[in-house]
């Protein structure tokens, strides 16, 4: 059993980074596998709260993409973009600071992936009014996605998958990750302005054309949009408030969807058919093959491992957090990084059993405690942060490539490493600064 749930895993991976055939279909055979082989017996793939589906992330994504569907309708975010336009006058690079601004978030309070697919086309259109290549500007929106979306438990999946694992709630993530996120915006946009302050250049006719748009157009049903803003908002409230409540951030998410969904009008048979389907049945796919893995005892061999090459003591993990925060980043620059973050959850977790000597399920006491904090916010930095580092590290990064050579914009994975590589190295050396400052030096857990 062990071998075999190791090659499924193994062959899983390959394929999913070789892009030769889609990252769902491989998910849903090795699941599959994993059941025909009884590696997993189906009630564990679909009821063991360890081994199986984690159905409160896979609730909370369905959910929030019912919302922003919904909202879609109502071409706000297009009438956003234009209006940020109009704000900058026309100057390219205030407009790709507005945009990089919107697009994080955008991506913190929705999710990354659907922020950039509705703000992409009106970036493109808006570079073609200037008569510049939109392909910086794009890149851009992709980095800041990925960014913005660390900041909040819903901002980015390895952010819910890790929220989940580790049962922690959306203040949680506000008050460890934001501040981080925040002082990495900045001075992203500090280094961003000797970058292209001085190559985006317009001329006069340019800029009186963007003036000239009408983006009160672009809103298409305002009746619709003030519903959308009013769930979203009592939404986003709710999950501020879910762990004082004790409801799971899923439970919310889906009370939001429902509202929305009877009060819109829309047919549902239409909205949900937008909903990410591929997406969804990729981390169902993956669940289970990890459950696999689990069960078989490849995660506990390499937790083993881990332990070895960083030595973590029970009130002190300061050389696990930092091996994890570089190499969640370098990793998930090179895959996915929601494969990687569902492998390394029960990894730690296994480690958390092993370094506080637990028996049986480890509790939140052990899962939480003090030293084990730092990492799992290493975790999130790293993985999400790490996604920058190439245009197949982030889903965000994949659907912009995708939608520019749509428009006949292609961007070589070699113009976007040359961006988001730099991006990444700038982002994690700041995490690690953060990381070790608050939590080694000031000891704010």
């Amino acid at each position: 059993m062990f071998w075999t749930a190791t090659l499924i895993f193994i062959c899983a991976y390959a394929v999913i980074i070789s892009e030769k055939v889609h990252k769902t279909k491989v998910a849903l055979m090795g699941a599959a596998l994993v059941l025909l082989t009884k590696i997993l017996l189906q009630h564990e793939a679909f009821h063991d709260i360890e081994l199986g589906v984690d159905w409160n992330v896979i609730f909370l994504l369905i959910s929030m993409m019912i919302i922003i569907n919904v909202m879609t309708k109502t071409g706000v975010f297009q009438y956003v973009a234009v209006k940020s336009a109009k704000i900058a006058k026309g100057e390219p690079f205030k407009i790709m600071v507005i945009l990089a601004t919107i697009t994080a978030l955008g991506s913190a309070f929705l999710d990354n992936v659907t922020t950039v697919l509705l703000l992409a086309p009106v970036t493109l259109l808006i570079a073609d009014q200037l008569e510049l290549d939109p392909v910086p500007f794009l890149i851009t929106e992709a980095l800041a996605s990925n960014i913005g979306g660390t900041a909040t438990l819903i901002g980015d999946p390895p952010n819910i998958m890790i929220a989940s694992k580790a049962g922690l709630n959306f203040m949680d993530f506000i008050e460890h990750l934001t501040p981080a996120i925040v002082i990495i915006f900045i001075v992203w946009m500090i280094v961003w302005k000797f970058v292209f302050g001085q190559r985006l250049k317009v001329s006069q006719g340019n800029k009186e054309r963007i003036m000239a748009m009408n983006e009160e157009e672009l809103i298409k049903d305002a009746k619709l949009l003030k519903k959308s803003l009013t769930v979203l908002t009592l939404t986003i409230l709710g999950f501020v408030l879910h762990g004082f409540f004790h409801y799971e951030p899923a439970t919310v998410a889906l009370a939001g969807a429902s509202v929305l969904l009877l009060i819109s009008g829309e047919e549902p048979h239409e909205i949900l058919a937008e909903v990410e389907w591929p997406t969804i049945f990729f981390f169902i796919g993956l669940f289970i093959i990890i459950g696999g893995t689990v069960k078989v005892g490849l995660i506990e061999l390499l937790s083993h491992k881990m332990i070895d090459i960083t030595h973590p003591q029970p009130d002190n993990m300061f050389t696990l957090s930092m091996v994890i925060l570089w190499f969640s980043a370098i990793a998930s620059a090179i895959v996915d990084n929601i494969p990687f973050v569902a492998t390394m959850n029960p990894l730690l977790i296994d480690m958390v059993h092993q370094v506080y000597g637990v028996t049986g399920s480890a509790t939140l006491e052990h899962i939480q405690h003090p030293a084990m904090m730092p990492v799992w916010w290493a975790l999130a930095l790293g993985a999400c942060l790490g996604g920058n580092g190439s245009p197949i590290g982030a889903s965000a990064n994949v659907i912009v490539v995708g939608m520019s050579e749509k428009q006949g914009h292609p961007i070589t994975f070699m113009r976007f490493l040359k961006y988001g590589v730099p991006v990444m190295f700038l982002t994690i050396l700041i995490s690690m600064l953060y990381v070790y400052v608050r939590y080694y030096v000031l000891g704010l857990v």
